[in-house]
């Protein structure tokens, strides 16, 4: 068996400390090099060991003042789910709701945006091709813990009542109900959850460390034409939220 990496080891030394409560929540860690030097080994092992713990939201770094146990946050459940998509709202509300949190979502939208190649390449179109962009954050009791950016094809919605996701009589009512307002019937939608790090726009709009983990989830929702509608990209922080798929059985 191949011996665990250094940074690895610390970081179980690290968590075993906190755990047994020689540092509790809101405590600042020794130096790394007081860390290093009780441990036996040198600065940047105890670096790497310290981001581990950051992006799993063990600790976080303070910028200037030095590395912290994090405090406890309730980490909000995230439902994925085909029960999801109700006709009399938003999933997300429906989640925050479960838990007892207040939800609410900021937007904007930008109209006749050309597509990138995987967007476009994800919508069935030209490279180029217009789009509307919109760009959300979504907040539980007013604290970001979703972010969003969704795609649709201008030529699909333009001259429409549903243009802009987030305007008009149909504002918030979900890609799924805007779109059947125009006679389009979504039947299914495709999910691509994939973990990595958060980018450093990412982590200051979400609060969170820079590079720490986070689930970028790809979802693409389908018409009964077999044409994709709207593709949108969807980043859930690790260390705030949980995902939970359900998955349904034939009888």
């Amino acid at each position: 068996m191949p011996e665990q990496p250094p940074y690895l080891r610390i970081a179980d030394e690290l968590r075993r400390r906190i755990a047994e409560r020689e540092w509790t929540p809101g405590d600042r860690l020794p130096s790394r090099a007081q860390i290093g030097q009780e441990c036996g080994v040198g600065e940047n092992v105890v670096r790497r060991a310290q981001e581990l713990l950051i992006s799993q939201g063990v600790l976080e770094g303070r910028a200037g003042s030095g590395t912290y146990v994090a405090e406890p946050r309730q980490r909000v459940r995230m439902v994925r789910s085909a029960a999801r998509e109700q006709p009399d709202g938003s999933p997300f509300r429906a989640d925050m709701k479960a838990l007892g949190k207040r939800s609410g979502w900021e937007s904007r939208t930008d109209a006749k945006v050309p597509a990138p190649a995987e967007i476009a390449a994800r919508l069935g179109i030209a490279e180029g091709d217009l789009c509307v962009r919109t760009a959300y954050e979504f907040l539980a009791d007013g604290r970001p813990v979703q972010l969003s950016t969704s795609w649709e094809p201008y030529d699909l919605t333009a001259g429409t009542l549903i243009v802009l996701p987030e305007g008009g009589p149909h504002a918030g009512a979900g890609v799924v109900n805007r779109m059947a307002a125009i006679g389009v019937t979504i039947t299914h939608a495709v999910e691509q959850p994939e973990p990595r790090q958060a980018t450093a726009e990412e982590a200051s709009l979400l609060g969170i460390q820079k590079a720490a983990l986070v689930t970028h989830i790809r979802r693409t929702y389908y018409s009964d034409e077999g044409r994709p509608v709207e593709t949108v990209d969807i980043v859930i922080p690790a260390t705030l939220c949980e995902i939970v798929y359900e998955v349904p059985v034939s009888r």
